[in-house]
């Protein structure tokens, strides 16, 4: 295929040298190569791909200025609607929102627009600037400093509102700091961004869990005249197996939050063990399962594998993490199921149980159902088991405030506008949709944005 018809490369770290480190893979545009990209673009009458973006970038424009060579302005342009460029353009599902409605994309491949936007952003890092804005509309309490509490909190901050985000962990960022590893994600790039919120007026509060420190009623008590949640789904999902209990058994949300927030990679300097056996098997095969395999892999595990009920056409990762983790040497063990988790005579894991699978009728979901082969079990050797299969919300905040109503899977419940069944309380990202993408909780902390701004304005009438 001819350069018009593909993308543009992004340098990355060779797959043999990149596994015994947690410096960043993707390597990212130079100048160069970022003009040529964005001289792809057709700069079409009716460009879908702004359609495709949650946050609503004005993406035409900002990739004609990149075009032009005027990557400061470009950037900006970006800024306009997304608070957090940076991040996006490393972690967001471009191919499936922007890049999916792109026209180039209908006969050669898309527009790399996550690629370009990561480039203008890191372009202007240092040299940014940002203004504080006269904070004299009134008081807005935010719960959660992940992405859609850092969107709704610099949303607000920029219209006028004196914003406190309140975060339970001792660093802002949410799953941007916890979730995502170093290798996909650098933690200085999250707290750039951070910084760069803060630089508007927002005052982060961290260490507060709210529901224990203080509840809901106490924040509108203390003059808050709304308030945010996006607290989003850091309660992992078990399957409930027998051994599941066993040394050497974790959630992903644990262990990647010992590596990446705790600095376990950097132990002994950073007082946080994290037990990695030489064969280490993760269930599931979503990006956060992708992340705990490699993460393995780094932290000296000889054999790191993939454990799935489906087949290779049905793994809800994103393309690039599945390719990345391939290059590393993570094997895939498709359409096998655990059944049970093996241990030792000290408790400590030896192995695990599973069985075959075949997939049948599709689903609710559009992807073809597992169907387990009778009489198909068989063991496979593994010293430590990682269940990377979803995240539920945690109750804290709930069990203080019972009004607000949730679903039978423990989200909260809103209407178009955000708001919750408790007045002038507001929701968004995952704790509303469930596990989802950065981006979509971004949009969701922008809606609800206008929506306490509305509401505030509508009160002091």
């Amino acid at each position: 295929m001819s350069q018009e018809e593909v993308k543009y490369e992004m340098p990355e770290q060779d797959p043999v040298e990149r596994t015994d480190n947690f410096s960043e893979v993707a390597l990212g545009y130079d100048e160069e190569t970022a003009i040529k990209e964005a001289e792809r673009c057709l700069q079409c009458s009716n460009p879908k791909c702004k359609t495709g973006c949650p946050v609503e970038v004005d993406i035409p424009e900002f990739i004609e200025l990149v075009a032009e060579g005027k990557f400061e302005k470009a950037a900006k342009k970006v800024k306009e609607k997304n608070n957090l460029p940076a991040i996006c353009g490393r972690v967001c599902p471009q191919e499936e929102q922007c890049e999916a409605e792109c026209i180039v994309g209908i006969k050669n491949e898309p527009v790399g627009i996550g690629r370009l936007e990561r480039f203008v952003a890191d372009y202007i890092r240092d040299s940014e600037k940002v203004k504080p804005v006269k904070q004299d509309k009134g008081k807005v309490a935010v719960v959660g400093a992940g992405p859609a509490g850092l969107t709704a909190g610099a949303d607000l901050a920029k219209m006028g509102y004196q914003v406190t985000i309140f975060e339970s962990f001792h660093k802002p960022g949410g799953v941007l700091t916890y979730g995502i590893p170093e290798f996909r994600l650098p933690k200085e790039i999250v707290q750039d961004e951070v910084e760069k919120i803060k630089d508007l007026g927002v005052e982060i509060k961290l260490n507060k869990v709210v529901g224990k420190i203080k509840g809901v009623d106490e924040l509108f008590a203390e003059g808050y005249d709304a308030v945010f949640v996006g607290t989003g789904a850091g309660l992992p999902k078990f399957l409930g197996l027998e051994g599941e209990n066993l040394n050497g058994v974790y959630s992903a949300n644990e262990f990647l939050t010992r590596v990446n927030l705790m600095k376990a990679y950097k132990f002994p300097k950073y007082k946080t063990p994290v037990h990695v056996g030489d064969k280490v098997a993760v269930v599931g095969a979503g990006n956060v399962a992708m992340d705990a395999a490699r993460t393995a892999l780094r932290l000296g595990a000889k054999e790191s594998m993939i454990v799935y009920r489906r087949g290779r056409e049905e793994m809800p990762a994103r393309e690039e993490e599945i390719h990345h983790a391939q290059e590393e040497g993570v094997e895939f063990k498709l359409l096998n199921n655990p059944t049970r988790i093996l241990g030792d005579q000290d408790g400590f894991v030896r192995g695990m149980e599973c069985v075959k699978m075949e997939l049948g009728e599709r689903d609710e979901s559009g992807r073809r159902r597992p169907i387990a082969i009778e009489g198909s079990e068989f063991e496979i050797d593994v010293d430590t088991v990682i269940m990377a299969i979803g995240q539920n919300p945690n109750p804290i905040l709930l069990q203080d405030t019972p009004e607000i109503k949730t679903t039978d899977w423990g989200t909260i419940k809103t209407d178009e506008s955000k708001e919750t069944s408790k007045e002038g309380v507001f929701a968004g990202g995952d704790v509303v949709t469930g596990a989802a993408t950065v981006i979509e909780a971004m949009g969701a902390g922008k809606q609800a944005a206008q929506s306490i701004d509305q509401y505030i304005k509508s009160r002091k009438k």
